[in-house]
C-alpha cells in the first residue's frame, strides 16, 4: 500500500527541521519497544525485533490502563449495557481503522513516530497541533493518575486504621491532599527526573497483571456479590439521545493507543500493513473484552449509583478489592513518569525546532531545562489534582483529545496521502478512502467539540 519511502509533504522541512530534532521526537516511542535506526534500507526489510504476537501484547498493554475504572460509570451514562456495548462496537471499527491508516502512512512517509508521521504527511500546522495535543493529553493524564492515587489511598488507609466509611478523613495523615502530595514527592518526582526511562519498561508486565486482576475482581464481585452491594437502579435506556455521547470520552481514553502504535509497527520483524491489521484487530478485541467485562459487571453491581472510579463503590475493608487498589496505585506510579517523559519529549522537540538549535549545541543546557520542565510539570499536575477530586471531570476533557488521536489526525493523514498519489484516473476505491478520511475527521471533530464543550460548561462549572 505504500507509495514510496520519501516524505509525502514538502512542508515537513519547515521550521529548520533536522535529524537531531527528529531524534528528540523519537523519544515518544514506547519504552518497551526497540526499533532499528531510521533509514531507507531498513524500512520493510524485517530488521525489527518484535513478532506479530509480541506486537499484539504491546498494543494491548498500551491500550489497557487505569481508564478501565471509569467504564462502569460510562455504561451508566450511556443508558445501560446494550447501548454501552453497541457504542463500543461502533467506535472499535474506527479505532482499528485509524491504527491501520497510521501504519500505511508510516510506510509511505518512512517516519517512525506518531507526530513525525503527521508532520511528514500533513505538513507544519497539523504537525504542530498534533505535538501540542500530545503534550496537553499527557499532562491531563498525569493529573488523572494523581487523582486515582488519592482515591485508592483514601480507601486503603481507612481500612488500615479501621475508620468507618461515614467518618471521612478526620485525621491529618488521612487528609487526601497530604497523601497525594507525600506519595508524589517521594515516589513520582524522583522517577520523573532521569533523562532516559529505559528502566521503566519492566514495569509494563506488572501493569498488565494489575489491570487483569482488577477486571477479575469486578467480575467475581458481580457473580458472587456481597450482601451489602445492592444496585440503586439499573437504567436500560439513555435519558436523552445526547446522553450517549457522555460515555464517548471514557471509551476514547480507554482505547487510545494510537500515539505509541507507530513505533510498535516499525519494531515488527515484518512491518506490513496487512499483518498490522490482524495485530491491531486481535489487540483491540482483547481490550474490548476487558473493558466490556469491567463496564458491564461494575455497572450491574451498583447500577446508576456507581462511582466515576468503580473501586470507590466497594467497601474499604474488602481484602480482594484492597489488593486491586494497591495494584492500581502501583500501575499509576510507574505510568506517570512514562507519560511525563512523552510530554517532555514533545516539548523538547518543539523547543529545538523553534530555536533551530541542534541537540549537540544544546547539550550543556539540556539538564537545567529538563529539571525546570520536570519540576514545573510535576507541581502543576499535583496542584490541579489536589483541587479536582473527581476523575470524571479530567477524563471528560482529555477524552476529547483522545478522539483527535483516534479520528482526526489519522483521517487527515489518509486524505493527504491519497491526494498526494499521482494517478491519471482515480478509481472508486480512491474516492471511498478519501470519503472515509473525511468522515473520520468530521466525526472526530464533532466528538472533540461536543465532549470538550460539555466538560467546560457542565462538569467544570458544576
Amino acid at each position: 500500500m505504500a507509495q514510496g519511502t520519501g516524505s509525502i509533504n514538502s512542508d515537513y522541512k519547515d521550521w529548520e527541521w533536522s535529524a537531531d530534532a527528529g531524534e528528540r521526537a523519537r523519544l515518544l516511542q514506547s519504552p518497551s519497544v526497540e526499533t532499528v535506526p531510521k533509514s531507507g534500507e531498513s524500512q520493510g526489510n524485517g530488521l525489527g525485533a518484535t513478532s506479530a504476537l509480541g506486537a499484539v501484547f504491546i498494543v494491548v498493554n498500551a491500550a489497557l490502563g487505569a481508564g478501565l475504572l471509569n467504564f462502569p460509570a460510562a455504561f451508566s451514562m450511556a443508558g445501560g449495557v446494550a447501548v454501552g456495548i453497541t457504542l463500543q462496537m461502533c467506535m472499535l471499527i474506527f479505532i482499528i481503522g485509524g491504527l491501520v491508516i497510521l501504519a500505511y502512512c508510516s510506510q509511505a512517509s518512512n517516519e517512525r513516530t506518531y507526530q513525525e508521521v503527521v508532520w511528514a504527511v500533513c505538513g507544519k500546522v497539523p504537525g504542530v497541533l498534533c505535538e501540542v495535543a500530545i503534550a496537553v493529553y499527557t499532562f491531563g493524564t498525569c493529573i488523572a493518575f494523581l487523582i486515582i492515587i488519592g482515591d485508592q489511598e483514601d480507601k486503603i488507609i481507612a481500612a488500615l486504621v479501621m475508620e468507618p466509611e461515614e467518618a471521612g478523613s478526620s485525621r491529618w495523615y488521612m487528609d487526601r491532599k497530604f497523601t497525594i502530595s507525600i506519595t508524589a514527592f517521594l515516589l513520582i518526582l524522583p522517577l520523573s527526573i532521569p533523562k532516559e526511562i529505559g528502566f521503566q519498561k519492566y514495569a509494563s508486565s506488572l501493569s498488565v497483571i494489575g489491570t487483569w486482576y482488577v477486571t477479575a475482581v469486578i467480575i467475581i464481585k458481580y457473580i458472587w456479590p456481597d450482601k451489602e452491594l445492592v444496585p440503586v437502579e439499573i437504567p436500560t435506556s439513555p435519558s436523552t439521545w445526547t446522553a450517549v455521547f457522555n460515555a464517548v470520552p471514557t471509551i476514547c481514553f480507554g482505547f487510545q493507543c494510537h500515539v505509541s502504535s507507530v513505533p510498535v509497527f516499525n519494531s515488527m520483524k515484518q512491518p506490513e500493513v496487512k499483518t498490522w491489521g490482524a495485530v491491531v484487530t486481535a489487540a483491540m478485541v482483547i481490550a474490548l473484552f476487558v473493558y466490556t467485562g469491567t463496564g458491564v459487571c461494575g455497572f450491574l453491581t451498583f447500577g446508576a449509583g456507581v462511582e466515576q472510579d468503580v473501586l470507590l463503590s466497594y467497601p474499604s475493608n474488602d481484602i480482594p478489592v484492597a489488593l486491586a487498589r494497591a495494584f492500581i496505585i502501583l500501575c499509576v506510579l510507574t505510568s506517570y513518569p512514562i507519560l511525563h517523559f512523552c510530554g517532555r519529549a514533545v516539548l523538547e522537540g518543539l523547543w529545538l525546532r523553534y530555536t533551530g538549535v541542534t541537540v549537540e549545541e544544546d547539550v550543556v543546557r539540556e539538564r537545567r531545562r529538563r529539571l525546570l520542565q520536570t519540576i514545573s510539570w510535576f507541581l502543576l499536575t499535583l496542584l490541579l489534582a489536589l483541587f479536582i477530586p473527581d476523575i470524571g471531570k479530567v477524563i471528560s476533557v482529555i477524552g476529547g483529545l483522545a478522539a483527535c488521536f483516534i479520528f482526526v489526525f489519522p483521517g487527515l493523514c489518509l486524505i493527504q496521502a491519497k491526494l498526494s498519489e499521482i494517478q491519471e484516473t482515480r478509481a472508486i476505491s480512491w474516492w471511498a478512502q478519501v470519503s472515509y478520511g473525511v468522515f473520520m475527521v468530521t466525526l472526530g471533530a464533532f466528538i472533540f467539540g461536543q465532549t470538550t464543550a460539555n466538560a467546560i460548561f457542565v462538569d467544570l462549572t458544576a
